[in-house]
Protein backbone atom coordinates (compact mmCIF):
# COMPACT_ATOMS: atom_id res chain seq x y z
CA UNK A 1 0.00 0.00 0.00
CA UNK A 2 1.28 3.51 -0.83
CA UNK A 3 2.41 5.86 1.94
CA UNK A 4 0.61 9.18 2.38
CA UNK A 5 1.91 12.25 4.17
CA UNK A 6 1.19 15.93 4.36
CA UNK A 7 0.80 19.10 6.37
CA UNK A 8 -2.51 20.13 7.92
CA UNK A 9 -3.21 23.43 9.61
CA UNK A 10 -5.88 23.82 12.29
CA UNK A 11 -7.32 27.33 12.33
CA UNK A 12 -10.16 29.13 14.05
CA UNK A 13 -11.01 31.91 16.42
CA UNK A 14 -9.18 31.91 19.75
CA UNK A 15 -10.40 29.22 22.14
CA UNK A 16 -12.66 27.16 19.88
CA UNK A 17 -10.76 23.99 20.84
CA UNK A 18 -7.92 23.79 18.32
CA UNK A 19 -5.22 22.68 20.76
CA UNK A 20 -7.61 20.25 22.47
CA UNK A 21 -8.41 18.71 19.08
CA UNK A 22 -4.75 18.23 18.15
CA UNK A 23 -3.91 16.72 21.53
CA UNK A 24 -6.79 14.28 21.01
CA UNK A 25 -5.68 13.36 17.49
CA UNK A 26 -2.08 12.83 18.56
CA UNK A 27 -3.15 10.90 21.66
CA UNK A 28 -0.90 12.87 23.97
CA UNK A 29 -0.88 16.35 25.48
CA UNK A 30 1.59 18.50 23.56
CA UNK A 31 -0.21 21.83 23.27
CA UNK A 32 -1.32 23.96 26.17
CA UNK A 33 -5.03 24.40 26.68
CA UNK A 34 -6.77 27.34 28.29
CA UNK A 35 -10.01 29.28 28.02
CA UNK A 36 -7.95 32.49 27.79
CA UNK A 37 -7.43 34.13 24.37
CA UNK A 38 -4.04 33.92 22.62
CA UNK A 39 -3.04 30.68 24.33
CA UNK A 40 -1.09 29.56 21.25
CA UNK A 41 1.54 32.09 20.14
CA UNK A 42 3.79 30.09 17.81
CA UNK A 43 3.24 27.73 14.90
CA UNK A 44 3.73 24.35 16.56
CA UNK A 45 4.12 21.12 14.59
CA UNK A 46 2.74 17.93 16.07
CA UNK A 47 2.92 14.61 14.27
CA UNK A 48 0.34 11.86 13.85
CA UNK A 49 1.80 8.51 12.80
CA UNK A 50 -0.60 5.85 11.55
CA UNK A 51 -0.39 2.83 9.30
CA UNK A 52 0.92 4.09 5.94
CA UNK A 53 0.22 7.69 6.95
CA UNK A 54 2.03 10.60 8.60
CA UNK A 55 0.15 13.85 9.23
CA UNK A 56 1.99 16.92 10.44
CA UNK A 57 -0.47 19.22 12.22
CA UNK A 58 0.23 22.91 12.64
CA UNK A 59 -1.58 24.53 15.55
CA UNK A 60 -1.57 28.18 14.58
CA UNK A 61 -2.38 31.18 16.76
CA UNK A 62 -6.08 32.03 16.72
CA UNK A 63 -6.82 34.38 13.83
CA UNK A 64 -8.20 37.70 15.06
CA UNK A 65 -7.80 41.38 14.32
CA UNK A 66 -4.49 42.28 16.03
CA UNK A 67 -4.21 44.89 18.79
CA UNK A 68 -0.40 45.00 19.16
CA UNK A 69 2.80 43.79 17.49
CA UNK A 70 2.55 40.39 19.18
CA UNK A 71 -0.98 40.07 17.84
CA UNK A 72 0.18 41.14 14.37
CA UNK A 73 2.92 38.50 14.41
CA UNK A 74 0.48 35.81 15.55
CA UNK A 75 -2.03 36.59 12.78
CA UNK A 76 0.71 36.89 10.14
CA UNK A 77 2.04 33.50 11.23
CA UNK A 78 -1.40 31.92 10.88
CA UNK A 79 -2.16 33.46 7.48
CA UNK A 80 1.22 32.50 5.99
CA UNK A 81 0.55 28.88 6.89
CA UNK A 82 -2.64 28.60 4.82
CA UNK A 83 -0.94 28.41 1.43
CA UNK A 84 1.88 26.17 2.65
CA UNK A 85 -0.22 23.17 3.69
CA UNK A 86 -2.14 20.33 2.03
CA UNK A 87 -5.36 20.62 4.07
CA UNK A 88 -6.98 23.28 6.27
CA UNK A 89 -9.25 22.29 9.17
CA UNK A 90 -11.36 25.30 10.20
CA UNK A 91 -12.69 24.75 13.72
CA UNK A 92 -15.81 26.61 14.86
CA UNK A 93 -17.84 26.19 18.01
CA UNK A 94 -21.56 25.53 18.32
CA UNK A 95 -22.65 29.17 18.04
CA UNK A 96 -26.03 29.53 16.36
CA UNK A 97 -24.87 32.47 14.25
CA UNK A 98 -21.68 33.17 12.33
CA UNK A 99 -19.94 35.85 14.37
CA UNK A 100 -17.60 38.59 13.18
CA UNK A 101 -14.51 36.53 14.05
CA UNK A 102 -15.61 33.56 11.95
CA UNK A 103 -16.66 35.81 9.06
CA UNK A 104 -13.20 37.39 9.16
CA UNK A 105 -11.61 33.94 8.77
CA UNK A 106 -14.07 32.91 6.04
CA UNK A 107 -13.07 36.01 4.06
CA UNK A 108 -9.42 34.91 4.29
CA UNK A 109 -10.21 31.29 3.37
CA UNK A 110 -12.13 32.11 0.21
CA UNK A 111 -8.87 33.32 -1.34
CA UNK A 112 -6.80 30.18 -0.67
CA UNK A 113 -6.63 27.13 -2.93
CA UNK A 114 -6.04 24.60 -0.16
CA UNK A 115 -8.96 22.21 0.61
CA UNK A 116 -10.96 23.40 3.65
CA UNK A 117 -12.67 21.01 6.09
CA UNK A 118 -15.06 22.62 8.58
CA UNK A 119 -15.14 20.98 12.02
CA UNK A 120 -18.06 22.06 14.21
CA UNK A 121 -16.83 21.52 17.77
CA UNK A 122 -18.78 20.89 20.98
CA UNK A 123 -21.57 18.89 19.32
CA UNK A 124 -21.90 16.96 22.59
CA UNK A 125 -23.73 19.91 24.13
CA UNK A 126 -26.15 20.85 21.32
CA UNK A 127 -29.27 19.23 19.88
CA UNK A 128 -29.33 17.51 16.45
CA UNK A 129 -31.63 20.29 15.24
CA UNK A 130 -29.15 23.01 16.26
CA UNK A 131 -26.33 21.07 14.60
CA UNK A 132 -28.32 20.90 11.35
CA UNK A 133 -28.91 24.66 11.46
CA UNK A 134 -25.18 25.33 11.97
CA UNK A 135 -24.36 22.83 9.20
CA UNK A 136 -26.73 24.63 6.82
CA UNK A 137 -25.25 28.04 7.70
CA UNK A 138 -21.79 27.00 6.56
CA UNK A 139 -22.89 24.83 3.62
CA UNK A 140 -23.40 27.91 1.45
CA UNK A 141 -19.64 28.54 1.40
CA UNK A 142 -18.60 26.62 -1.71
CA UNK A 143 -14.88 26.56 -0.84
CA UNK A 144 -15.64 24.33 2.19
CA UNK A 145 -15.25 20.79 0.87
CA UNK A 146 -16.46 18.84 3.94
CA UNK A 147 -18.35 19.59 7.16
CA UNK A 148 -18.18 17.34 10.22
CA UNK A 149 -19.40 17.66 13.80
CA UNK A 150 -16.90 16.76 16.54
CA UNK A 151 -16.26 16.97 20.25
CA UNK A 152 -12.56 17.70 20.69
CA UNK A 153 -12.67 17.13 24.43
CA UNK A 154 -14.53 13.78 24.20
CA UNK A 155 -13.01 12.59 20.93
CA UNK A 156 -16.36 12.25 19.15
CA UNK A 157 -15.88 11.78 15.38
CA UNK A 158 -12.17 12.60 15.52
CA UNK A 159 -11.47 9.26 13.82
CA UNK A 160 -13.83 10.27 10.99
CA UNK A 161 -12.08 13.63 10.75
CA UNK A 162 -8.76 11.80 10.35
CA UNK A 163 -10.29 9.73 7.54
CA UNK A 164 -11.43 12.86 5.69
CA UNK A 165 -8.00 14.48 6.11
CA UNK A 166 -6.24 11.33 4.91
CA UNK A 167 -8.40 11.17 1.78
CA UNK A 168 -7.12 14.60 0.75
CA UNK A 169 -3.40 14.01 1.34
CA UNK A 170 -0.98 13.10 -1.45
CA UNK A 171 1.42 10.19 -1.52
CA UNK A 172 4.63 11.33 0.09
CA UNK A 173 7.62 10.53 2.28
CA UNK A 174 7.86 10.09 6.03
CA UNK A 175 9.05 13.56 7.03
CA UNK A 176 9.81 12.70 10.66
CA UNK A 177 10.79 9.49 12.51
CA UNK A 178 7.72 7.35 13.28
CA UNK A 179 8.14 7.79 17.05
CA UNK A 180 8.38 11.59 16.93
CA UNK A 181 5.29 13.53 18.03
CA UNK A 182 6.52 17.16 17.89
CA UNK A 183 9.29 19.15 16.28
CA UNK A 184 9.55 21.47 19.26
CA UNK A 185 12.58 21.21 21.55
CA UNK A 186 12.19 20.13 25.15
CA UNK A 187 12.95 23.67 26.37
CA UNK A 188 9.98 25.05 24.44
CA UNK A 189 7.58 22.49 25.91
CA UNK A 190 8.86 23.23 29.44
CA UNK A 191 8.30 26.98 29.00
CA UNK A 192 4.81 26.30 27.58
CA UNK A 193 3.90 24.19 30.62
CA UNK A 194 4.88 27.06 32.91
CA UNK A 195 2.87 29.50 30.78
CA UNK A 196 -0.14 27.17 30.87
CA UNK A 197 -0.10 27.21 34.68
CA UNK A 198 0.03 31.01 34.60
CA UNK A 199 -2.98 31.09 32.29
CA UNK A 200 -4.96 28.74 34.53
CA UNK A 201 -4.27 30.63 37.75
CA UNK A 202 -4.28 34.34 36.91
CA UNK A 203 -6.99 36.94 36.41
CA UNK A 204 -8.29 37.86 32.95
CA UNK A 205 -6.08 40.94 32.47
CA UNK A 206 -2.74 39.39 33.36
CA UNK A 207 -2.31 36.31 31.07
CA UNK A 208 -2.19 38.35 27.85
CA UNK A 209 0.87 40.16 29.14
CA UNK A 210 2.98 37.27 30.39
CA UNK A 211 5.82 35.41 28.72
CA UNK A 212 8.22 32.76 29.98
CA UNK A 213 11.95 32.75 29.23
CA UNK A 214 14.01 29.72 30.30
CA UNK A 215 17.37 30.83 31.66
CA UNK A 216 18.72 27.29 31.88
CA UNK A 217 17.79 23.60 32.09
CA UNK A 218 20.60 21.51 33.59
CA UNK A 219 20.85 17.91 34.76
CA UNK A 220 22.89 17.42 37.93
CA UNK A 221 25.88 15.18 37.37
CA UNK A 222 25.60 13.24 40.62
CA UNK A 223 21.80 12.96 40.98
CA UNK A 224 18.69 12.28 38.90
CA UNK A 225 17.57 15.88 39.34
CA UNK A 226 17.03 18.54 36.68
CA UNK A 227 17.46 22.20 37.64
CA UNK A 228 15.26 24.68 35.81
CA UNK A 229 15.58 28.45 36.11
CA UNK A 230 12.94 30.58 34.37
CA UNK A 231 11.88 34.20 34.23
CA UNK A 232 8.24 35.26 33.92
CA UNK A 233 7.87 38.61 32.18
CA UNK A 234 4.84 40.83 32.75
CA UNK A 235 3.97 44.39 31.74
CA UNK A 236 3.03 46.11 35.01
CA UNK A 237 4.17 46.17 38.63
CA UNK A 238 0.57 45.45 39.64
CA UNK A 239 0.70 42.29 37.50
CA UNK A 240 3.95 41.27 39.17
CA UNK A 241 2.25 41.52 42.56
CA UNK A 242 -0.64 39.34 41.36
CA UNK A 243 1.71 36.70 39.93
CA UNK A 244 3.74 36.53 43.15
CA UNK A 245 0.65 36.66 45.37
CA UNK A 246 0.31 37.31 49.07
CA UNK A 247 3.37 35.92 50.86
CA UNK A 248 4.43 34.34 47.57
CA UNK A 249 1.50 31.92 47.56
CA UNK A 250 0.52 32.31 43.89
CA UNK A 251 4.01 31.87 42.45
CA UNK A 252 4.48 28.81 44.69
CA UNK A 253 1.18 27.35 43.46
CA UNK A 254 2.12 27.98 39.81
CA UNK A 255 5.60 26.57 40.35
CA UNK A 256 4.33 23.43 42.09
CA UNK A 257 1.79 22.52 39.39
CA UNK A 258 4.30 23.26 36.60
CA UNK A 259 7.04 21.26 38.31
CA UNK A 260 4.79 18.21 38.75
CA UNK A 261 3.84 18.18 35.06
CA UNK A 262 7.44 18.74 33.93
CA UNK A 263 8.54 15.83 36.12
CA UNK A 264 6.00 13.60 34.35
CA UNK A 265 7.28 14.85 30.99
CA UNK A 266 10.97 14.33 31.76
CA UNK A 267 10.72 11.30 34.05
CA UNK A 268 13.07 12.96 36.57
CA UNK A 269 12.83 15.01 39.75
CA UNK A 270 12.82 18.73 39.02
CA UNK A 271 14.06 21.64 41.10
CA UNK A 272 12.69 24.89 39.68
CA UNK A 273 13.30 28.56 40.42
CA UNK A 274 10.85 31.12 39.00
CA UNK A 275 11.59 34.83 38.80
CA UNK A 276 9.14 37.61 37.91
CA UNK A 277 10.28 40.73 36.05
CA UNK A 278 8.45 43.71 34.60
CA UNK A 279 9.08 44.61 30.95
CA UNK A 280 6.68 47.39 30.09
CA UNK A 281 4.89 47.00 26.74
CA UNK A 282 7.00 43.96 25.79
CA UNK A 283 4.33 42.82 23.34
CA UNK A 284 5.07 45.91 21.19
CA UNK A 285 8.87 45.60 21.41
CA UNK A 286 10.22 43.71 18.40
CA UNK A 287 13.60 43.00 20.03
CA UNK A 288 11.95 41.42 23.06
CA UNK A 289 9.52 39.45 20.87
CA UNK A 290 12.47 38.12 18.89
CA UNK A 291 14.41 37.15 22.02
CA UNK A 292 11.36 35.26 23.30
CA UNK A 293 10.99 33.38 20.02
CA UNK A 294 7.86 35.09 18.70
CA UNK A 295 9.63 36.59 15.67
CA UNK A 296 12.07 34.99 13.27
Amino acid sequence: MSFKSGFVTIIGRPNVGKSTLINNLIGQKILIMSNKPQTTRNKIRTIYNGENIQIIFLDTPGIHKPKNKLGEQMVKSAQETLNEVDVIVFVVDNSKTIGAGDRYILEILKNVKTPVILAINKIDIISPEDFKNIFDMYSKYEFISDIIGISAIKGTNTDKLLEIITSKLPEGPMYFPHDMITDQPERFIISEIIREKLLHNLHEEVPHGVAVDLNFVKKREDKDIIDIDATIFCEKNSHKSIIIGKNGRMIKKIGKSAREEIERLLGSKVYMELWVKVKKDWRDNENILRSLGYKE
